[in-house]
C-alpha cells in the first residue's frame, strides 16, 4: 500500500483557474465525518491509510428521491485554488450492487480518497435504481446531481469548470446516456470529460435481466435509449476502459464504442484493466496493477492545463 500512497503523492496536480461565487448559495454543511479507521475497521482492505487527512460530508439531497443523494470528500490540506472535482457514479449493475451495501460503501470511499488525497474534490453520487425507476431515470438523476454541483461545489472549494464524471458500470451508461441526449440535459449538467468504465453502451435482444428492468422488456426500445448516435456528438475528451476479466459481452461493448468513436474523429485513451473487483481495484487500489490511475490524473492534468475556457 506504501507504494500506491507514494504514488498518489507524485502525482498531485495544480489547479489552473478559479471562477466567481454564485449568488443564494446555502451554508456550508455541519454533518462532516472525520475518516480515520484502522486496517482492522474494514474489510475493504487500505481505505485507512488511504483516507488519512480526508474529511467526507455525507448524504447531501439533490433530488426529491430519498435515493438523490451524493457524498463528498475533500483534503484536510486546505489548497489556496479551487479544485477539480472527480464525480463518481457507479454501480454493478442497474438493480443495484453485488457486494453488501457497507462493504460497496467502503470500496467507493477509497476511489473518493483517491481524489482528495490527489488535490481534487471526490463525489459519489446515489440515484433511483431499477425497477422502480426504468429508463431515463439514471441519466435525469445524474443530471440533477451535477446541477446541484455546479451551484454549490464551490463551498467545498471545488471548480465546476473542471468536473470529470466516472460512470462504472451501469453508472457508465447513466453518464453517456446524458452525454448523448441532450434532452436530458438541465441547466448547468456539463462535465469537463468523462471517464467510462465496462458499461453497456446498446442492449441488445441478450440482455440481462437487470438491463430489462431499467430499459425495459420491449427490445425494440433498445436502439432509441443507447448512447448511439447522440455519444458520438459529443466534444468533451473520453476515457474507454474494460477489464481483461469481464465478460465478453462487456468487452465486445467497450470495443463497439471504441471503433465507434474512433470511426468519428473523436478517438477515446483506451485502458485495459488488469482486473474490475470493483471502483477501488478500478483505479489499482488494490495492488492489481494496470489501472485507470495515470490516465486520469493526466486528463485532469490536462484540463487544468487548458483554462477557462
Amino acid at each position: 500500500m506504501k507504494n500506491y500512497l507514494a504514488f498518489f503523492l507524485i502525482l498531485g496536480v495544480t489547479a489552473a483557474s478559479a471562477h466567481a461565487p454564485l449568488p443564494m448559495l446555502p451554508a456550508a454543511p455541519s454533518d462532516l465525518v472525520r475518516v480515520g479507521l484502522t486496517d482492522n475497521d474494514t474489510s475493504a482492505g487500505g481505505t485507512a491509510r488511504l483516507c488519512e487527512q480526508v474529511t467526507f460530508s455525507r448524504g447531501l439531497r439533490y433530488g426529491e428521491s430519498e435515493a438523490n443523494v451524493l457524498d463528498i470528500a475533500t483534503s484536510t490540506t486546505k489548497a489556496n485554488t479551487p479544485r477539480p472535482v472527480l464525480l463518481f457514479v457507479a454501480g454493478d449493475t442497474f438493480t443495484g450492487d453485488h457486494a453488501a451495501p457497507e462493504l460497496s460503501r467502503q470500496i467507493q470511499d477509497q476511489a473518493m480518497c483517491f481524489a482528495a488525497r490527489n488535490d481534487m474534490i471526490g463525489v459519489r453520487v446515489s440515484y433511483r435504481l431499477a425497477p422502480s425507476a426504468t429508463w431515463p431515470t439514471g441519466a435525469t438523476d445524474v443530471a440533477a446531481a451535477l446541477s446541484w454541483i455546479h451551484g454549490n461545489i464551490d463551498l467545498f472549494n471545488g471548480d465546476a469548470h473542471e468536473i470529470v464524471a466516472v460512470g462504472y458500470g451501469a453508472g457508465a451508461f447513466h453518464v453517456a446516456t446524458l452525454l448523448a441526449h441532450p434532452e436530458f440535459q438541465t441547466d448547468r449538467a456539463d462535465v469537463a470529460a468523462v471517464v467510462l468504465v465496462s458499461g453497456v453502451y446498446r442492449a441488445g435482444k441478450d440482455a440481462s435481466d437487470s438491463e430489462k428492468a431499467y430499459l425495459g422488456s420491449d427490445a425494440s426500445q433498445y436502439n432509441k435509449r443507447s448512447v448511439f448516435p447522440g455519444i458520438l456528438n459529443v466534444e468533451v475528451p473520453i476515457v474507454l476502459a474494460w477489464a481483461a476479466d469481464d465478460s465478453a459481452g462487456l468487452v465486445a461493448q467497450g470495443e463497439t464504442l471504441k471503433k465507434t468513436l474512433c470511426g468519428a474523429g473523436h478517438c477515446p485513451r483506451a485502458t485495459l484493466l488488469r482486473s474490475r473487483d470493483g471502483i477501488a481495484s478500478a483505479f489499482g487500489l488494490d495492488g492489481s496493477g494496470d489501472s485507470l490511475a495515470e490516465p486520469t490524473l493526466l486528463l485532469v492534468h490536462q484540463l487544468e492545463a487548458r483554462g477557462l475556457p
